[in-house]
């Protein structure tokens, strides 16, 4: 089962709304620092088997840095964020992704869904 953890930068909005649609959720403010670095908030998903699920781009560039297996990143890139507006295609991504989100990956939300198997590496796609 996947367990999402939402960054500062989405509404908590969200937890309800995947909670409600059967996939476990919590938004960072509810277990840490508002100001905590990403670094912090990937190692917290890591050891707690939890993806990623935010707007920003950082999470990505960790990823690729490090040469990390994990924690999967779910990345929405689109203008409109909220649930309402998006969330039918989130819920969708995650439920097609599961196995890729659960052994490591790299999913990139915007008008379509792209998927990368983590460690994220230069010459992939």
């Amino acid at each position: 089962m996947n367990k999402i953890l939402f960054d500062m930068n989405l509404s908590p909005q969200w937890v309800d709304f995947l909670r409600e649609k059967g996939i476990e959720a919590i938004h960072w403010a509810a277990v840490g620092d508002i100001a905590a670095k990403d670094s912090e908030i990937m190692e917290w998903a890591k050891i707690n088997q939890y993806t990623v699920f935010t707007h920003d781009l950082d999470f990505s560039a960790i990823l690729a840095a490090t040469n990390a297996n994990g924690p999967s990143v779910i990345q929405i890139r689109t203008q409109d964020v909220l649930p309402a507006a998006v969330g039918r295609i989130v819920v969708t991504a995650i439920k097609q992704f599961k196995a890729e989100l659960q052994s490591g990956a790299l999913l990139s939300i915007k008008s379509n869904t792209r998927v990368r198997i983590l460690p994220l590496r230069n010459n992939s796609s």
